[in-house]
Protein backbone atom coordinates (compact mmCIF):
# COMPACT_ATOMS: atom_id res chain seq x y z
CA UNK A 1 0.00 0.00 0.00
CA UNK A 2 1.01 3.63 -0.63
CA UNK A 3 1.37 5.76 2.31
CA UNK A 4 2.23 9.69 1.72
CA UNK A 5 3.70 11.90 4.16
CA UNK A 6 3.09 15.09 4.60
CA UNK A 7 3.99 18.70 6.07
CA UNK A 8 1.06 20.67 7.80
CA UNK A 9 0.98 24.22 8.05
CA UNK A 10 -0.94 26.25 10.40
CA UNK A 11 -3.39 26.58 7.18
CA UNK A 12 -3.30 24.01 4.93
CA UNK A 13 -1.87 20.72 4.20
CA UNK A 14 1.17 20.38 1.87
CA UNK A 15 1.86 16.92 0.63
CA UNK A 16 5.23 16.56 0.20
CA UNK A 17 6.33 13.14 -0.19
CA UNK A 18 5.30 9.42 -1.19
CA UNK A 19 7.09 6.17 0.56
CA UNK A 20 6.76 2.38 -0.01
CA UNK A 21 7.24 0.53 3.01
CA UNK A 22 8.61 -2.90 3.40
CA UNK A 23 5.99 -5.76 3.26
CA UNK A 24 5.08 -5.65 6.90
CA UNK A 25 1.94 -5.84 9.03
CA UNK A 26 2.94 -4.43 11.95
CA UNK A 27 2.70 -0.70 12.96
CA UNK A 28 5.41 2.04 13.64
CA UNK A 29 5.29 4.56 15.82
CA UNK A 30 7.76 7.66 15.01
CA UNK A 31 8.30 10.86 16.62
CA UNK A 32 6.43 13.62 14.95
CA UNK A 33 8.25 17.33 15.04
CA UNK A 34 7.38 20.60 14.62
CA UNK A 35 9.29 23.88 13.17
CA UNK A 36 10.17 26.81 15.41
CA UNK A 37 11.68 29.12 13.03
CA UNK A 38 10.54 31.23 10.92
CA UNK A 39 12.29 29.64 7.71
CA UNK A 40 14.03 26.64 8.29
CA UNK A 41 16.39 24.95 5.38
CA UNK A 42 15.79 21.32 4.21
CA UNK A 43 18.77 19.90 2.88
CA UNK A 44 20.19 16.72 1.15
CA UNK A 45 22.84 15.38 3.70
CA UNK A 46 23.22 16.08 7.38
CA UNK A 47 25.48 18.70 7.60
CA UNK A 48 24.97 22.67 6.84
CA UNK A 49 27.08 22.14 4.20
CA UNK A 50 24.88 20.32 2.06
CA UNK A 51 22.49 21.28 -0.46
CA UNK A 52 19.73 22.89 0.32
CA UNK A 53 16.54 21.52 -1.10
CA UNK A 54 13.64 23.17 0.50
CA UNK A 55 12.52 25.21 3.15
CA UNK A 56 9.93 24.89 5.77
CA UNK A 57 8.06 27.66 8.06
CA UNK A 58 7.19 27.95 11.40
CA UNK A 59 4.27 25.76 12.28
CA UNK A 60 5.03 22.83 9.71
CA UNK A 61 5.31 19.62 11.34
CA UNK A 62 7.62 16.57 9.95
CA UNK A 63 7.98 12.76 10.41
CA UNK A 64 11.30 12.02 12.25
CA UNK A 65 12.81 8.21 10.33
CA UNK A 66 16.76 8.82 12.30
CA UNK A 67 18.49 11.13 14.42
CA UNK A 68 22.65 11.42 13.25
CA UNK A 69 24.77 14.33 14.06
CA UNK A 70 21.63 16.25 15.60
CA UNK A 71 19.99 16.22 12.62
CA UNK A 72 16.52 14.46 11.91
CA UNK A 73 15.94 12.75 8.76
CA UNK A 74 12.21 13.14 6.70
CA UNK A 75 11.39 13.13 3.25
CA UNK A 76 10.76 16.22 1.37
CA UNK A 77 9.88 15.93 -2.26
CA UNK A 78 9.73 12.02 -2.71
CA UNK A 79 13.42 12.18 -1.75
CA UNK A 80 15.45 11.31 1.71
CA UNK A 81 16.06 15.03 3.79
CA UNK A 82 17.54 15.89 6.68
CA UNK A 83 16.35 19.08 8.69
CA UNK A 84 18.63 20.99 11.68
CA UNK A 85 17.07 19.44 15.14
CA UNK A 86 17.63 22.40 17.25
CA UNK A 87 15.01 24.06 15.54
CA UNK A 88 12.25 21.27 16.06
CA UNK A 89 9.82 20.86 18.97
CA UNK A 90 8.95 17.18 19.55
CA UNK A 91 5.06 17.71 19.63
CA UNK A 92 4.40 13.50 20.04
CA UNK A 93 4.04 10.92 17.81
CA UNK A 94 2.48 8.79 14.95
CA UNK A 95 1.96 5.50 13.81
CA UNK A 96 2.68 4.37 10.45
CA UNK A 97 0.14 1.59 9.43
CA UNK A 98 1.99 -1.15 7.16
CA UNK A 99 -0.72 -2.90 5.68
CA UNK A 100 -0.77 -5.34 2.48
CA UNK A 101 -4.30 -5.79 2.32
CA UNK A 102 -6.78 -3.14 0.08
CA UNK A 103 -8.63 -1.03 1.63
CA UNK A 104 -12.67 -1.14 2.39
CA UNK A 105 -15.22 0.17 3.08
CA UNK A 106 -18.77 -1.61 3.91
CA UNK A 107 -22.29 -0.51 3.01
CA UNK A 108 -24.22 -0.25 6.21
CA UNK A 109 -27.64 0.90 4.99
CA UNK A 110 -30.34 -0.62 2.46
CA UNK A 111 -31.12 0.46 -1.20
CA UNK A 112 -27.55 3.08 -1.38
CA UNK A 113 -27.46 4.60 -4.30
CA UNK A 114 -24.40 4.73 -6.47
CA UNK A 115 -23.25 7.97 -8.12
CA UNK A 116 -21.96 8.70 -11.23
CA UNK A 117 -19.45 11.58 -9.19
CA UNK A 118 -18.85 12.85 -5.78
CA UNK A 119 -22.36 14.29 -4.85
CA UNK A 120 -26.08 14.13 -4.35
CA UNK A 121 -26.50 16.12 -7.84
CA UNK A 122 -24.93 13.14 -9.49
CA UNK A 123 -27.39 10.40 -11.57
CA UNK A 124 -27.57 7.46 -9.83
CA UNK A 125 -26.19 4.26 -11.55
CA UNK A 126 -27.58 1.43 -9.38
CA UNK A 127 -27.93 0.39 -5.53
CA UNK A 128 -25.63 -1.18 -3.08
CA UNK A 129 -27.37 -3.31 -0.36
CA UNK A 130 -26.39 -3.38 3.05
CA UNK A 131 -23.67 -5.51 4.76
CA UNK A 132 -21.26 -6.14 1.33
CA UNK A 133 -17.67 -4.40 1.65
CA UNK A 134 -16.19 -2.81 -1.65
CA UNK A 135 -12.59 -2.13 -2.03
CA UNK A 136 -11.87 2.30 -1.85
CA UNK A 137 -10.60 3.80 -4.31
CA UNK A 138 -10.53 7.39 -3.43
CA UNK A 139 -12.02 9.96 -0.67
CA UNK A 140 -13.44 13.14 -2.16
CA UNK A 141 -15.16 15.03 0.90
CA UNK A 142 -18.04 12.98 1.72
CA UNK A 143 -17.94 10.86 -1.07
CA UNK A 144 -16.02 7.59 -1.14
CA UNK A 145 -15.37 5.83 -5.09
CA UNK A 146 -15.46 2.32 -4.63
CA UNK A 147 -15.16 -0.65 -7.23
CA UNK A 148 -18.87 -1.81 -7.34
CA UNK A 149 -17.78 -5.11 -9.89
CA UNK A 150 -15.74 -6.16 -12.47
CA UNK A 151 -13.47 -2.71 -12.32
CA UNK A 152 -16.55 -0.88 -12.73
CA UNK A 153 -16.50 2.48 -10.35
CA UNK A 154 -19.10 4.02 -8.67
CA UNK A 155 -19.45 6.95 -5.50
CA UNK A 156 -21.57 6.75 -2.31
CA UNK A 157 -21.79 8.82 0.05
CA UNK A 158 -19.46 8.23 2.86
CA UNK A 159 -22.36 8.35 5.59
CA UNK A 160 -24.02 4.81 4.59
CA UNK A 161 -20.74 3.41 4.83
CA UNK A 162 -18.84 2.11 7.93
CA UNK A 163 -15.73 5.10 7.52
CA UNK A 164 -17.99 8.09 7.49
CA UNK A 165 -15.42 11.04 6.59
CA UNK A 166 -15.88 13.46 9.95
CA UNK A 167 -14.20 10.01 11.62
CA UNK A 168 -11.26 10.72 10.01
CA UNK A 169 -8.59 12.89 12.25
CA UNK A 170 -8.29 16.69 12.22
CA UNK A 171 -4.54 16.60 10.65
CA UNK A 172 -6.48 14.44 7.78
CA UNK A 173 -9.10 17.28 7.02
CA UNK A 174 -7.35 20.63 5.04
CA UNK A 175 -8.46 23.57 6.56
CA UNK A 176 -10.32 24.65 3.42
CA UNK A 177 -13.19 22.33 4.23
CA UNK A 178 -14.10 24.00 7.64
CA UNK A 179 -14.74 27.76 6.94
CA UNK A 180 -17.12 29.65 9.17
CA UNK A 181 -19.65 30.91 6.37
CA UNK A 182 -18.55 34.75 6.21
CA UNK A 183 -15.09 32.86 4.85
CA UNK A 184 -16.50 31.32 1.54
CA UNK A 185 -16.53 33.09 -1.59
CA UNK A 186 -19.81 34.09 -3.11
CA UNK A 187 -20.81 31.98 -5.88
CA UNK A 188 -23.54 31.08 -7.75
CA UNK A 189 -24.63 27.72 -5.50
CA UNK A 190 -24.35 29.86 -2.12
CA UNK A 191 -27.03 32.45 -3.95
CA UNK A 192 -29.37 29.70 -4.38
CA UNK A 193 -28.80 27.18 -1.33
CA UNK A 194 -29.13 29.03 1.72
CA UNK A 195 -26.93 26.48 3.42
CA UNK A 196 -24.63 26.70 1.68
CA UNK A 197 -20.81 26.82 3.48
CA UNK A 198 -22.46 25.85 6.82
CA UNK A 199 -21.63 22.70 8.68
CA UNK A 200 -23.96 20.73 10.94
CA UNK A 201 -23.69 18.42 13.36
CA UNK A 202 -26.65 16.24 13.91
CA UNK A 203 -26.34 13.77 17.21
CA UNK A 204 -28.55 10.85 16.82
CA UNK A 205 -29.13 10.03 20.59
CA UNK A 206 -27.97 6.82 21.91
CA UNK A 207 -26.15 3.59 19.84
CA UNK A 208 -25.04 0.62 20.61
CA UNK A 209 -25.23 -0.67 24.18
CA UNK A 210 -26.97 2.67 25.36
CA UNK A 211 -30.52 2.34 23.47
CA UNK A 212 -31.78 4.96 24.81
CA UNK A 213 -35.74 4.44 26.03
CA UNK A 214 -38.09 1.69 24.84
CA UNK A 215 -41.43 2.55 23.88
CA UNK A 216 -44.49 0.61 22.92
CA UNK A 217 -44.53 -2.41 20.56
CA UNK A 218 -40.61 -3.05 21.29
CA UNK A 219 -39.78 0.73 19.66
CA UNK A 220 -36.17 1.47 20.61
CA UNK A 221 -35.01 5.16 20.98
CA UNK A 222 -31.63 4.70 19.54
CA UNK A 223 -33.16 3.05 16.12
CA UNK A 224 -35.45 5.81 15.12
CA UNK A 225 -33.04 9.04 16.35
CA UNK A 226 -30.51 6.87 13.77
CA UNK A 227 -33.17 6.89 10.78
CA UNK A 228 -34.42 10.25 11.87
CA UNK A 229 -31.21 11.88 11.69
CA UNK A 230 -30.50 10.59 8.06
CA UNK A 231 -33.27 11.89 6.77
CA UNK A 232 -32.73 15.62 8.33
CA UNK A 233 -28.81 15.63 7.31
CA UNK A 234 -30.42 14.49 3.47
CA UNK A 235 -32.57 17.78 3.83
CA UNK A 236 -29.93 19.72 4.58
CA UNK A 237 -27.62 18.90 2.10
CA UNK A 238 -29.90 19.45 -0.44
CA UNK A 239 -29.81 23.08 1.10
CA UNK A 240 -26.11 23.28 0.46
CA UNK A 241 -25.16 22.15 4.19
CA UNK A 242 -22.20 19.79 4.91
CA UNK A 243 -23.48 17.76 7.57
CA UNK A 244 -21.52 15.64 9.93
CA UNK A 245 -23.04 12.72 11.96
CA UNK A 246 -22.27 11.47 15.54
CA UNK A 247 -22.55 7.80 14.80
CA UNK A 248 -22.89 6.53 11.13
CA UNK A 249 -24.36 3.11 12.81
CA UNK A 250 -25.43 1.58 15.56
CA UNK A 251 -22.30 2.40 17.67
CA UNK A 252 -22.05 3.57 21.17
CA UNK A 253 -20.98 6.60 21.06
CA UNK A 254 -19.86 8.83 24.81
CA UNK A 255 -21.23 11.93 25.03
CA UNK A 256 -17.60 13.63 25.69
CA UNK A 257 -16.80 12.11 22.31
CA UNK A 258 -19.93 13.66 20.24
CA UNK A 259 -19.19 16.92 21.92
CA UNK A 260 -14.97 16.35 21.02
CA UNK A 261 -16.48 15.69 17.10
CA UNK A 262 -18.54 19.07 17.20
CA UNK A 263 -15.42 20.74 18.38
CA UNK A 264 -13.00 19.54 16.01
CA UNK A 265 -14.70 19.90 12.69
CA UNK A 266 -15.69 23.29 13.94
CA UNK A 267 -19.64 23.20 13.84
CA UNK A 268 -21.98 25.88 12.93
CA UNK A 269 -25.14 24.15 14.91
CA UNK A 270 -24.97 21.19 16.93
CA UNK A 271 -28.94 19.61 16.96
CA UNK A 272 -29.09 16.21 19.11
CA UNK A 273 -32.29 14.07 17.91
CA UNK A 274 -33.96 12.07 20.67
CA UNK A 275 -37.27 10.73 21.64
CA UNK A 276 -39.12 10.30 24.92
CA UNK A 277 -40.69 8.23 27.23
CA UNK A 278 -42.82 8.11 30.40
CA UNK A 279 -44.31 5.89 32.60
CA UNK A 280 -47.37 7.35 32.32
CA UNK A 281 -48.74 6.51 28.31
CA UNK A 282 -50.80 9.62 28.46
CA UNK A 283 -47.85 12.03 28.41
CA UNK A 284 -47.75 13.55 24.59
CA UNK A 285 -45.89 16.05 22.90
CA UNK A 286 -42.51 17.47 21.41
CA UNK A 287 -39.83 19.87 22.85
CA UNK A 288 -36.75 21.35 22.14
CA UNK A 289 -34.03 22.06 24.60
CA UNK A 290 -31.08 24.76 25.02
CA UNK A 291 -27.85 25.38 27.43
CA UNK A 292 -26.94 29.19 26.63
CA UNK A 293 -29.37 32.11 25.88
CA UNK A 294 -26.31 33.56 24.15
CA UNK A 295 -25.45 30.90 21.82
CA UNK A 296 -28.57 28.50 21.47
CA UNK A 297 -31.52 30.12 22.19
CA UNK A 298 -32.06 31.78 18.99
CA UNK A 299 -31.54 28.61 17.43
CA UNK A 300 -33.75 26.57 19.70
CA UNK A 301 -36.42 29.02 18.81
CA UNK A 302 -36.16 28.74 15.08
CA UNK A 303 -35.88 25.52 15.02
CA UNK A 304 -38.94 24.89 17.29
CA UNK A 305 -41.33 27.20 16.05
CA UNK A 306 -40.78 25.50 12.44
CA UNK A 307 -41.23 21.96 13.91
CA UNK A 308 -44.24 23.00 15.52
CA UNK A 309 -45.65 24.93 12.81
CA UNK A 310 -45.14 21.37 10.55
CA UNK A 311 -46.00 18.50 13.26
CA UNK A 312 -49.06 18.18 14.48
CA UNK A 313 -48.50 17.01 17.75
CA UNK A 314 -48.71 18.72 21.58
CA UNK A 315 -46.02 21.56 21.75
CA UNK A 316 -44.18 21.50 25.25
CA UNK A 317 -42.50 24.23 24.42
CA UNK A 318 -38.32 25.63 24.94
CA UNK A 319 -36.86 24.66 27.86
CA UNK A 320 -33.13 25.82 28.99
CA UNK A 321 -31.49 22.56 30.42
CA UNK A 322 -28.23 21.45 31.98
CA UNK A 323 -27.53 18.68 29.23
CA UNK A 324 -23.76 17.75 28.66
CA UNK A 325 -23.75 17.78 24.87
CA UNK A 326 -25.15 21.16 24.99
CA UNK A 327 -23.16 22.88 28.31
CA UNK A 328 -19.66 21.61 27.22
CA UNK A 329 -20.32 22.52 23.44
CA UNK A 330 -18.85 25.58 22.10
CA UNK A 331 -21.42 25.61 18.83
CA UNK A 332 -25.04 26.69 18.82
CA UNK A 333 -26.24 23.83 20.38
CA UNK A 334 -30.04 22.06 20.64
CA UNK A 335 -31.78 18.90 21.56
CA UNK A 336 -35.01 17.87 19.67
CA UNK A 337 -37.42 15.38 21.68
CA UNK A 338 -39.77 14.78 19.00
CA UNK A 339 -42.60 12.87 20.79
CA UNK A 340 -43.22 10.24 23.21
CA UNK A 341 -42.34 6.71 22.38
CA UNK A 342 -44.39 5.53 25.27
CA UNK A 343 -48.05 7.27 24.01
CA UNK A 344 -49.52 5.49 21.50
CA UNK A 345 -50.85 8.61 19.24
CA UNK A 346 -47.47 9.96 19.10
CA UNK A 347 -46.00 6.58 18.31
CA UNK A 348 -47.96 6.47 15.97
CA UNK A 349 -47.27 9.55 14.18
CA UNK A 350 -43.48 9.07 14.72
CA UNK A 351 -43.92 5.65 12.95
CA UNK A 352 -45.85 6.81 9.64
CA UNK A 353 -44.46 7.13 6.33
CA UNK A 354 -44.06 11.42 6.39
CA UNK A 355 -42.74 11.91 9.81
CA UNK A 356 -39.57 11.91 9.50
CA UNK A 357 -39.84 13.58 6.01
CA UNK A 358 -41.46 16.48 7.84
CA UNK A 359 -39.22 16.98 10.76
CA UNK A 360 -36.41 17.17 8.26
CA UNK A 361 -37.83 19.93 5.99
CA UNK A 362 -38.97 21.70 9.34
CA UNK A 363 -35.31 21.77 11.07
CA UNK A 364 -33.97 22.57 7.82
CA UNK A 365 -36.17 25.40 7.28
CA UNK A 366 -35.62 26.20 11.13
CA UNK A 367 -32.00 26.39 10.37
CA UNK A 368 -32.34 28.53 6.97
CA UNK A 369 -34.34 31.50 9.07
CA UNK A 370 -31.46 31.22 11.99
CA UNK A 371 -28.21 31.50 9.28
CA UNK A 372 -30.76 34.17 7.65
CA UNK A 373 -31.63 36.56 10.98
Amino acid sequence: MRFIYYIVSSFVVIFVSMLFFPNESQADTRELFEVGETLLNVRSEPSDQAEIIGKLQAGDQLVAFEEKYGWIKTFYDGKEAWVAGHYLHNIGQVSEAKETEEEKIKVVTKNTHIRSGPGSSYSSIGTLPAGKSYRLIETKGEWHQIEVNNGQNGWIASWHTDTPAQEATSASVSAHTIKAPDQQTSSITSATKPLDGYHIMLDPGHGGKDSGAMGLKNVYEKNITFTTAQKIADKLREAGATVLTTRSKDTYISLDRRVELSHSNKTNAFISIHYNAFPDSSVSGLNTFYYSKKNDLRLAENVHTSLTASIDMKDRGILQKNYRVLRTNHAPSILLELGFITNPNDLAKIQSESFETNVAEAVTDGLKNYVQE
